[in-house]
């Protein structure tokens, strides 16, 4: 068969996106709940337009001695929004907390003595992807598009990329041929000051941001270039833009590159199986790549709210793996445990070796600046070595 050219295109946002900084602010407040009580069940939600907050959302049990507004707050300042003329400033910006305790109809499914028999803190379905044509087990275009918006908040806040505002998003094309991969556009959207020098800032954007990220990755230099391609993009931020937790979870996972079930992962703690066990679905996904068995995956989870056990499990391989679907349901059911309890048991969820917040930006997955439980490869020397036991017993 003749090799074909495709394209394939993913984004992502700064920390500075509206979108984004409600994500963040949901996801500290999580934070600081399950520091002050590991068991504490949380859901937050955020909007922001310009100079106004409101966070809503259910906690069991309220902490009166959790101060929402000053988490709100501090986050909004660490992102850089501290000028009145952004049109949103942490000092001066209205809150309104509309936090609430959460439903007894939805506690009495996901509370247990047993941890294995913790009900799903929701019903719902979660994707799980990963593929070989990354270090880090992730598709090409979002993990490209990530750094480019990680690289220019870095220089941002080291104050080397001058004019620069805290709002940016980065488009990233790939152009696949064969077993090849080559970038062909870059489009980045930044936020600038008032009075800017336009050419210097998008050489500065090419030159010091886009062709050290390419390189990075071992690829070409020589992709189109589209740099904000509107003419302007100074009104940025909660004042140019509405923002919501959750309404960048393509961002937040694969980049479009694999499904998603539609739950957000932001502001909610692990009961809640739209991110724990979309947080395992990747486990599995990237372990069974990592063995060699496939070069892709992808892999649904289902789940009834107050029920343990998943309603179905489902996955592809698009026809990448040297074995039948069959010895892979088998190596998942055997190495892997997708009940709500255990998934937060190993991955010590409730008492987390990282910040939720630290999550919030660049994508959950593929961090290679985290060191995250659900990124790790330790099933894949046992699902090895279980290959090859069947091997020998001429079971595949």
């Amino acid at each position: 068969m003749d090799k074909i050219h495709y394209l394939f295109t993913s984004e992502s946002v700064s920390e500075g996106h509206p979108d984004k900084l409600c994500d963040q602010i949901s996801d500290r407040i999580l934070d600081a709940y399950l520091k002050a009580n590991k068991d504490s069940f949380v859901a937050i939600e955020c909007f922001a337009t310009t100079d106004t907050l409101i966070i809503g959302g259910e906690v069991n049990p309220i902490n009166e001695d959790i101060d929402i507004e000053q988490i709100a707050r501090d986050t909004i300042k660490s992102i850089g929004y501290d000028k009145d003329e952004y049109g949103f400033n942490y000092k001066t910006v209205k809150i309104t907390n509309l936090v609430k305790g959460q439903s007894s109809n939805i506690r009495q499914g996901v509370e247990n003595n047993d941890y294995l028999l913790q009900g799903a803190g929701d019903q719902g379905i979660m994707f799980g992807y990963a593929s070989n044509e990354s270090e880090g087990y992730m598709p090409l275009a979002i993990s490209i598009a990530h750094k480019l918006v990680r690289t220019a908040t870095k220089l941002r806040k080291e104050g080397k990329f001058k004019y620069a505002r805290p709002d940016m998003k980065s488009q990233v094309t790939i152009d696949y041929y064969g077993d090849s991969q080559r970038i062909d556009t870059i489009l980045m959207s930044v936020q600038h000051d008032k009075d800017f020098d336009e050419q210097e800032f998008k050489k500065y954007i090419k030159e010091e941001i886009m062709i050290p990220v390419a390189k990075s990755f071992n690829l070409n230099t020589d992709f189109k270039v589209l740099i904000n391609p509107t003419g302007l993009f100074e009104i940025g931020g909660p004042a140019g833009d509405t923002g919501l937790t959750g309404r960048k979870i393509i961002v937040d996972t694969y980049g479009g590159s694999a499904r998603h079930g539609g739950g957000a992962f932001s502001g909610k703690d692990p009961s809640k199986v739209d991110r724990s066990a979309a947080y395992m679905a990747r486990y599995i996904a990237k372990n069974i790549v990592a063995s060699g068995i496939c070069s892709r995956m992808e892999i649904q989870l289902s789940y009834a709210i107050g029920v343990a056990e998943p309603i179905s499990i489902n996955f592809s391989t698009f026809k990448t793996s040297k074995y039948v679907d069959e010895v892979i349901l088998d190596i998942i059911n055997k190495f892997f445990d997708c009940r709500p309890g255990a998934i937060i048991k190993k991955f010590k969820l409730r008492e987390p070796s990282f910040n939720y917040g630290d999550l919030t930006n660049y994508g959950h997955f593929g961090r290679p600046d985290l060191d995250l439980p659900f990124e790790k490869l330790d099933m894949v020397e046992p699902i090895k070595k279980y290959i090859s036991e069947i091997k020998q017993n001429n079971k595949i």
